[in-house]
This record gives structure tokens, sequence and C-alpha cells, in this order.
């Protein structure tokens, strides 16, 4: 919770302070009038006028970060953000590639990993696996036209890799 109360020496009242798309929104309530403090009843209407705030800037952000969707899914390179394309070393020393994701679920609200094999599921196959479930823990639709940009970045996504791994030998 963004709302917060502050009693020092120099304000006793309530903080409101959001970070939305790089700008930090803060605004502060005082529950001090005359420098004496405010009723209980007071008190708890300026809690309300702190929270209906707080409300109105949960709302900016989710209006931004849909307005930015898009943009927020993608590296610049055009690779999708959240998912790679890694070889995993079994037990056994066998390298196996596979497409792995790690996001945070807009649906659960929890840290999300999973991964797909490419040997078991054909490399086009474990990409529409990964973004299948990319696309349900972001809340993206299948029909979108996100998804499609998202199912057409498979080639962006593995030459990432062969980038970094460039530029580290460089």
């Amino acid at each position: 919770m963004s709302v917060k109360l502050i009693d020092n020496q120099s304000f006793y009242g309530f903080r409101v302070r959001r970070t939305i798309n790089g700008t930090l929104y803060q605004e502060y309530f005082p529950l001090k009038a005359n420098r004496k403090r405010l009723s209980k009843r007071a008190t708890a209407e300026v809690k309300k006028q702190a929270l209906a705030r707080d409300a109105e800037l949960i709302a900016l952000r989710d209006k931004d970060r849909k307005k930015r969707r898009a943009e927020l899914c993608f590296h610049a390179d055009g690779g999708v953000r959240g998912i790679s394309h890694l070889v995993k070393v079994e037990k056994s020393g066998r390298k196996t590639p596979i497409f792995q994701m790690g996001i945070v679920s807009a649906k659960d609200g929890k840290i999300i990993c999973t991964s797909y094999s490419i040997n078991a599921h054909g490399k086009l196959g474990a990409w529409r696996k990964i973004v299948d479930a990319y696309a349900a823990h972001k809340k993206i639709s299948k029909g979108s036209k996100l998804y499609k940009q998202i199912l057409g970045a498979m080639d962006a996504t593995v030459n990432r890799k062969r980038r970094r791994q460039q530029r580290s030998r460089a």
C-alpha cells in the first residue's frame, strides 16, 4: 500500500506515493490544524481522502500499463521480455535446448518460472507452449495483435542469446 502514516517532528499525516512510468506522484494529507491533532472522526475522513487519491493513482498506473503493454513485452532488439532460449545441462551431462519463462503473473501476482524442452516438443511446439503460458499469465488474448507479435518473435529471442555471447567474447 502506498498510503503511509508519517508521525515525526516536522509532519503528522498521511503520505500517498506512487511511481507511474518513471514519474513520482507524492501528496501529503495533514492530520493537524492550528498545531493540534484532528479528532478521530476528522482523521478518518482525511484517511478516506488519502485512500481515494491512491485509488486514482492505481487507475492511472493501470491505464498507462495497458497503453504501453506492447512496449513492456519486448526488448529493444525484438526479443520477448521474460522468455529466454537456453541450453540446460542435465545431470547426465546431456545438453538440452529449452525455452524458459520467468515473469510476474498478472493473473496470480506471483513469480512464474517454467520451461519447455525443444527436444521433446520441437522448436515451434516449445515456442508455442511457452508463448501460450506467457499470454495466460500476462492476460493477453490469443486473438490479439500483441499475441501474434509475440508468437512471431521467436527468432529475435533465440538470436538475443547469440548477440550477448558475441559481445562477451569481444
